[in-house]
């Protein structure tokens, strides 16, 4: 009898273990698809925010960089969304954009997420076109540098959208490229920072200034009445006034380090000293 019991309990407990392996609930690995093209879109996103890393650049716009095409780097909030190329076009004040990708999973792209792709037309999305190597290659609009960009990319395999972030770094513009913030025609005022010299002399800020077809001319006025003339790239500039302190009117730029040479008599002989002035466009007001 007692031999008949260890031998039901022993089956028993054999019956158990096979028909709990039988119902096992899978693990989240073996949930997987085991099935991946390139794994684009089951991969976790990546985590771009380094709390170590220096504060962002300010955005930039296609009317501060000069009509050209430049190699850019773009920065992307997913790994599997992988730039190996892009170029940045820019022409009359937009930019736009011709990325390469290192893979083939994505049909279209759509310059926002995928929601709003949904609830727009399909004529707003960016097909793949194949370059020379077979790569796919979407030319894409880009509203600003340094700034995040919503971009959502149309897997072929999952027939849905993914949501990804770019950003087209500046660092990679040569400064050379870089224009003139533009300034409409008219009248404002600028704070204007003199540095050079002994540091006694001063001007006065905010001064004037005056826009015409693009040329931004400055009225400067120093604080003493001895300034004989002003000397930039060569060209000498003398006082537009007779009386009081001298005034000069002189061609500028906005933001940029401006090196002058002044001539003044307020010493025994004459002298020449070198300055640098630098206009403000952020105090940039209108009159």
């Amino acid at each position: 009898m007692k031999k008949l019991f260890t031998f039901i309990l022993a089956a028993s407990l054999t019956l158990a273990m096979l028909t709990g392996c039988g119902t096992q609930t899978p693990t989240p690995a073996e949930e997987k698809d085991p099935v991946q093209t390139t794994g684009e879109e089951n991969a976790p996103a990546e985590n771009t925010e380094d709390p170590t890393a220096e504060e962002k650049p300010e955005p930039i716009y296609g009317n501060q960089i000069k009509n050209g095409t430049y190699q850019i780097e773009v920065s992307s909030s997913s790994s599997m969304f992988r730039i190996i190329d892009a170029q940045l076009t820019v022409a009359d004040g937009k930019m736009s954009a011709v990325i390469t990708l290192n893979g083939k999973g994505y049909e279209k792209l759509y310059m926002g997420t995928g929601e709003e792709a949904l609830a727009d037309t399909d004529d707003k999305c960016i097909y793949y076109v194949e370059d020379n190597e077979g790569k796919y290659t979407y030319e894409v609009p880009v509203a600003a540098l340094n700034q995040d960009i919503d971009c959502a990319a149309w897997s072929i395999r999952k027939q849905e959208w993914y949501d990804r972030v770019l950003v087209f770094q500046s660092s990679t513009i040569p400064e050379e490229a870089m224009a003139e913030a533009a300034v409409s025609d008219g009248r404002y005022t600028s704070e204007v920072i003199l540095s050079g010299g002994s540091g006694r002399a001063k001007v006065e800020s905010p001064a004037e200034l005056s826009v015409e077809s693009g040329t931004i001319t400055a009225t400067v006025i120093w604080s003493s009445p001895n300034y004989e003339y002003m000397l930039i790239d060569g060209t000498y500039y003398y006082p537009i006034n007779t009386t009081g302190n001298s005034t000069f009117e002189i061609p500028v730029s906005m933001d940029k380090d401006i090196d002058i040479t002044a001539q003044t008599v307020a010493m025994s002989t004459p002298h020449e000293i070198d300055y640098t002035l630098r206009f403000d466009s952020a105090t940039l007001t209108s009159k």
